[in-house]
C-alpha cells in the first residue's frame, strides 16, 4: 500500500554541531570573573591594596591563572569610583549566590559594605 522512505528525510535532527557547549556552572564562572575582574579595577584605582588582593585572589581561583591589573588610573572622581564599586559588587554578589559560590559571594558582601560605608560618610548613597 506505500512504499517505505529510501532518502533521508529533511525534517530530521542534524548531526551533533562542531562546536563546545560550556554549561551553566562554566558560564556563571566566567560571568563572575568578569564582574570581579571589573571591581578589581575599581579597587586597584581607589587604591585599596588589601581588597584588591582578596578579589584578584578570587579571579586567579575562577580563571585559573592571575587578572590583569589595573595599570592606568582615570582620575574619576572617589564618589563615582565607589557608586561604580558597590554597584559591581552587587552584580558578583548575584552571580556568586546563583552558583553558591560562598567564598566570592562573602567577598562582594563586604565590598558592598565598605562601599556603602564610604558613600554614607559623605551622605551620597541615595545622591544620584
Amino acid at each position: 500500500m506505500y512504499e517505505p522512505i529510501r532518502t533521508k528525510s529533511v525534517h530530521s535532527m542534524a548531526d551533533e554541531p562542531q562546536y563546545p557547549h560550556r554549561s551553566r556552572e562554566e558560564e556563571l564562572d566566567i560571568q563572575l570573573a568578569g564582574h570581579l575582574a571589573a571591581l578589581l579595577a575599581v579597587t586597584d584605582e581607589l587604591g585599596l591594596d588589601e581588597p584588591a588582593e582578596a578579589i584578584a585572589a578570587q579571579v586567579s581561583r575562577l580563571r585559573g591563572a592571575p587578572p590583569a591589573r589595573h595599570a592606568a588610573l582615570t582620575h574619576a572622581d572617589a564618589d563615582a569610583l565607589h557608586r561604580r564599586a558597590l554597584a559591581l559588587a552587587g552584580r558578583a554578589l548575584v552571580v556568586a549566590a546563583s552558583r553558591a559560590d560562598t567564598a566570592a559571594a562573602i567577598l562582594s558582601a563586604e565590598r558592598i559594605d565598605a562601599h556603602t560605608a564610604a558613600l554614607k560618610s559623605r551622605d551620597l548613597v541615595g545622591a544620584p
